[in-house]
């Protein structure tokens, strides 16, 4: 891998109650580890997502995930870690919290003394996502606020965006970007025909300013399962979302793969239900995809376990 090159990966914290620890992190292959999630309140502080998993939990030899990550950056020194604050389901707390100077303060102070005291290199905002043109202007004071406290000599500062030019549209991405070390483009989770394309938003994002050097394209390694339904734009109960290494042999058993157009990012396997999924040898060459000049790569994505190695 090119030292210009990054692939960074979500690792969940609570992948260690699927024996997952940060130890099973192929170091080799990755340069930088977010740490999903740690919480956000309205006043600014933070919250653990799970005291007992982050802190008590023994792990790798170590009391909770955290210190866990902590020993596995001390043993691969070249990978940057940073703290994902807020989520998806997590992320209702930023706009009164983005809305308020005080907070913005306490969010940028607390958010340094958690990097100092577990040893992470910098921090990743996930609010997803501003939907009005005045949480777009908080969002960026709020990147404004975090980028003073926490400077780009010693920490780093990145971001979630999601491909879909509405949202991205909230915001001023030229200054946002001038504030942070790169935008993680979520290229997963679509809805709907306006959004089937990550190419479109990276060229969203080159179309205001944003460096290309600083854009990092998002693969997902996990599948979202549908019972009962036959293909797209059926009504049916989501079961939820799994690790594609996760799903059984048996389900592949006479069932058929459609391969849509690679600008879609989704493959699915159909039988009595429905999954989409990007698959394994896809993932692995997308990132020939993203070598465009001055393009740094990819992050990857999995809501259980990715980026392990022996998968």
């Amino acid at each position: 891998m090119s030292p210009s090159m990054v692939n960074a990966v979500y690792y969940p914290s609570w992948g260690v109650y699927g024996g997952k620890p940060p130890s099973c992190l192929d170091a080799a292959a990755i340069t930088h580890v977010f740490y999903a999630f740690v919480r956000v309140n309205e006043n600014g502080t933070l919250r653990l997502l799970d005291e007992f998993g982050d802190l008590v939990k023994d792990v790798d030899g170590e009391k909770g995930c955290l210190a866990a990550l902590g020993k596995f950056k001390r043993q691969h020194p070249h990978i940057k870690t940073l703290v994902s604050l807020g989520g998806g389901s997590g992320s209702a707390e930023f706009p009164k919290l983005a809305a308020s100077e005080t907070a913005r303060e306490t969010f940028a102070t607390e958010a340094r003394s958690f990097c100092d005291r577990y040893g992470f290199d910098g921090i990743d905002i996930d609010w997803e996502h501003p939907q009005t043109p005045t949480q777009g202007l908080d969002y960026v004071r709020l990147l404004e606020s975090a980028r003073s406290t926490l400077p780009p000599s010693k920490y780093l500062l990145s971001t979630a965006l999601p491909v879909g030019e509405y949202s991205l549209g909230q915001i001023d991405l030229e200054s946002a970007a001038r504030l942070l070390d790169f935008l993680n483009l979520m290229c997963y989770d679509f809805v709907g025909g306006w959004t089937n394309s990550c190419s479109g938003g990276v060229e969203y994002l080159l179309s205001r300013n944003v460096p290309s050097h600083k854009i990092l394209l998002g693969i997902p390694t996990y599948a979202r399962y549908f019972p009962h339904a036959q293909g797209p734009g059926q009504s049916s109960l989501d079961a939820g979302e799994m690790d594609i290494r996760a799903l059984p042999d048996a389900w592949f058993k006479g069932a058929s793969a459609s391969l849509p157009s690679a600008s879609s990012l989704t493959e699915r396997v159909s039988f009595s239900d429905f999954i989409t999924s990007v698959t394994l040898d896809r993932t692995q060459t997308r990132p020939n995809l993203t070598r465009l000049p001055k393009r740094r790569c990819c992050f990857k994505l999995s809501k259980y376990s990715q980026g392990y190695s022996g998968n």
